[in-house]
């Protein structure tokens, strides 16, 4: 059972005005430390903390497509034109400013300390009760430490400099926070000794689905060092890696591949509704349902824009993640991937690519219906191309639609086994085992060759695993590069793109490529340019300085 079903009616706890405001002003009508002792109420603001990192909102999606997507160069803005959701068209040309950003990012700032306090006044609870009281206290801290951990990573990788707030801190504390009160490698590991007490105390299963367990806190255990190895300075550049936090990926990965967790037996699998959701390949997802007693459900808005519908038709896949797709004899064309189009006449492809991108012409999410041209609002500004991994078949169940809105009921998976297996080949190839990443690597191409089934419509496939000294020279570099393409293609339009460039610190070399070969066809394009040492961040909403009383610091560039 879904922890979600279990408790939807009291899932409001405290409610914040501003990041000023959210331990030091009681509202009335909501739960507070005083008001909450007993096991059973405890219980209830674990659920509610639960909740809150579900708590999508339809412009500011904790899936991140728009960041992570949209600003990168998987996704055109989409929409009906550039000021349907102009802050988004700002992102996609790296253009954000201090003021063009504040009705979007600072109500995301907000409602990501809205969950993290949610966690917190949790744990202050768990805190006060005793182990005799509460035999399952310790597994409880280990899951609100996780979701806290969560909700500071989304703050970390956006806002690079972000102020770290626990249940310790007073209102009067946190009133004086400083974003810069810790470095970031300082900041990195706060979040890091989350999961750590996280992967330390949880079990390894679960008896109701949505809970963190002890394989889920190795794996984001294992992504928080493997972006903290990438050690930045003041200016955003790439620095160092550090190879004692690559070692840390290494050994964490290991033990996440002694789970019951595995690759879907078809890529597929991962994207469905229904029986599908909370899989092998799982290990930690945002719960969606429909059955909880209120109007529409627990339903996943973050990504109701994305749908091909009129006032959706954002988030649309580029047309140079569609040609990274393509394959000669099997493997990609990392150099000429671009040079053309993609034509199903002349080329062939990685099987992902139907997985990912909705052609018109072909089925839309394995049924009989094919996603046409008319679908798309403006494909003279934003193509013809439609995401598919976030949605569903319109004929389903599990679409419901909310006013002007479509939105789903499927889960959101955090993180899944096949990023697993691509962090500790990124962490090998970087600590020079380079030869040892190689089986990862191919062990997800491998599962991309089968992913077959439910796209029979395909025949221009072909997808090959490499092989060393036979189709290819595995060295260091070639490693490096075969790792950073496997995870563009596995993990595309899934909200990380963007994020895996800046940890690189390639971001300024692939956007400015990318604006240049796309401003021909889009003429948005033309004089855009990603600014290295400004960019690969956004800024700290003006709004949150304001409320910090000159405690907060903007982003060097700003």
């Amino acid at each position: 059972m879904k922890i979600y079903k279990l408790l939807f009616l009291i899932l409001i706890s405290t409610h914040l005005i501003s990041c000023e405001d959210f331990l030091d002003v009681p509202s009335y009508g909501t739960l507070t430390e005083d008001n909450l002792t007993g096991v059973k109420q405890i219980e209830n603001q674990v659920i509610s903390a639960y909740a809150a990192i579900g708590n999508d909102e339809i412009n500011r999606p904790l899936s991140l497509w728009n960041y992570g997507n949209v600003r990168a160069d998987d996704a055109y803005k989409g929409g009906n034109d550039q000021n349907d959701g102009d802050f988004l068209h700002f992102l996609e040309i790296s253009s954000p400013s201090i003021g063009n950003e504040t009705w979007y990012t600072d109500v995301f700032w907000y409602r990501n300390y809205v969950a993290i306090s949610r966690a917190n006044l949790a744990l202050k609870l768990l805190n006060n009760i005793s182990k005799e009281e509460m035999s399952n206290k310790e597994e409880r801290i280990a899951e609100m430490r996780f979701l806290r951990g969560h909700m500071h990573f989304i703050q970390k990788v956006l806002f690079k400099m972000v102020p770290y707030v626990d249940e310790t801190m007073s209102p009067e504390d946190i009133s004086e926070l400083s974003n810069v009160k810790w470095t970031n490698d300082e900041l990195w590991q706060k979040i890091a000794d989350d999961f750590e007490y996280a992967y330390n105390n949880l079990p390894e299963e679960q008896d109701e689905v949505g809970r963190a367990n002890k394989f889920a806190a190795a794996a984001y255990l294992a992504k928080v060092y493997l972006y903290k190895a990438y050690r930045q300075d003041e200016m955003h550049n790439v620095s160092t890696i550090d190879q004692d936090d690559l070692q840390k990926v290494i050994d964490l990965t290991a033990y996440v591949m002694t789970s019951p967790y595995k690759l879907e037996n078809d890529f597929a699998y991962n994207f469905l509704p229904g029986s599908y959701e909370n899989g092998q390949e799982s290990l930690f997802a945002i719960q969606f349902s429909q059955d909880d007693g209120t109007t529409f459900g627990r339903l996943n808005m973050g990504n109701a824009l994305t749908t091909p519908t009129p006032g959706g038709d954002f988030n649309k896949p580029s047309q140079n993640l569609v040609n990274a797709f393509k394959t000669k004899d099997g493997l990609p064309m990392f150099d000429s991937f671009n040079d053309e189009n993609y034509s199903e006449s002349t080329d062939k492809v990685d099987p992902r690519l139907f997985h990912t991108v909705a052609i018109p012409g072909k089925p839309y999410k394995y049924t009989d219906v094919n996603y046409e041209v008319n679908q798309s609002r403006n494909p003279g500004m934003y193509g013809y191309f439609s995401s598919l991994k976030e949605n569903v078949d319109p004929a389903s169940e599990y679409y419901i639609k909310t006013g002007p809105w479509y939105a789903n009921s499927k889960n959101n998976i955090v993180i899944r086994y096949a990023d697993v297996l691509l962090m500790r080949a990124e962490a090998l190839i970087e600590t020079g085992s380079y030869q040892d990443a190689l089986p990862l690597i191919n062990q997800v191409r491998n599962r991309a060759k089968v992913s077959t089934s439910l796209i029979s419509f395909a025949n221009n496939l072909d997808i090959q695993a490499y092989e060393d000294g036979v189709n290819c020279n595995w060295t260091q570099d070639y490693a490096r590069q075969a790792l950073r393409w496997e995870r563009r293609l596995e993990l595309a339009m899934e909200g990380s793109r963007f994020f895996d460039l800046v940890r690189w610190g390639i971001a300024d070399e692939v956007m400015n490529a990318y604006y240049l070969g796309e401003a021909t066809d889009h003429t948005y394009y033309q004089g855009a340019e990603f600014e290295k040492n400004k960019n690969e961040y956004v800024p700290v909403p003006i709004q949150q300085i304001n409320y910090s009383k000159g405690s907060y610091e903007q982003n060097y560039g700003f």
